[in-house]
């Protein structure tokens, strides 16, 4: 099954329902403002660099407001769900790369909602996550000022953080364990345990890509 196709489908939806001033967990963004990230990401290359580097960010910033003046919202909308977009049409380019991308967005429109319940998410794609986690713990959890241990529900470990010093456990399904590491920390259903101190410390950081 295609996931990505799946979460954008639903994902879209969520955004024709919802409308363009309903809140996320991306801080500072509406609805509205996610879409047009989502747009700009896929179609836009020469602006995309700011979504990773600082001294790109504000071209990228400037070019989203533009994309939202010139599309709408709706158009905005229409354009997600249609997607890929641009390179990502490239076969088994957009299931590959945008999975992760789309499930993270979907869960953060669905989570900043007053009323909200986590999914159950198909065993295929827990393993495809908990293989994501599995290996790129380090990258996700290295800003982390503790060392972090991740246990999968069901089996499985992975670590990450520095090496020495206090030490948090973090337990939870692949998936929630995935928004975790992505720096939804304060939205992820998972188990946290460890020193009161390193603990709050860990849900404060900033992690992820």
């Amino acid at each position: 099954m295609n996931y990505a196709r799946a979460e954008r489908s639903a994902l879209s939806d969520l955004f024709a329902q919802l409308g363009p001033d309903a809140p996320t967990l991306c801080e500072g963004w509406t609805t509205f403002d996610l879409a047009a990230h989502l747009v700009v990401r896929e179609s836009r290359p020469d602006a995309a660099g700011g979504i990773l580097l600082k001294q790109l960010a504000g071209y990228t910033a400037r070019v989203q407001e533009s994309v939202k003046t010139r599309k709408g919202y709706a158009g905005l909308v229409e354009l997600v769900r249609s997607g890929p977009l641009g390179p990502y049409r490239l076969p088994g380019l957009d299931k590959a790369v945008n999975t992760t991308e789309l499930f993270i967005h979907h869960e953060d429109v669905r989570r900043a909602q007053r009323v909200w319940e986590p999914r159950e998410l198909p065993a295929e794609l827990e393993e495809r996550f908990w293989k994501q986690i599995h290996g790129g713990a380090r990258l996700f959890l290295r800003r982390s000022p503790v060392r972090v241990v991740l246990h999968r529900i069901g089996g499985g470990v992975a670590i990450g953080g520095p090496k020495d010093g206090p030490q948090v456990e973090v337990t939870g399904t692949a998936g929630e364990l995935l928004l975790f590491c992505f720096g939804r920390q304060s939205h992820a259903k998972v188990d946290v345990s460890g020193d009161e101190e390193a603990v709050a410390k860990l849900m404060d950081a900033s992690l992820g890509v």
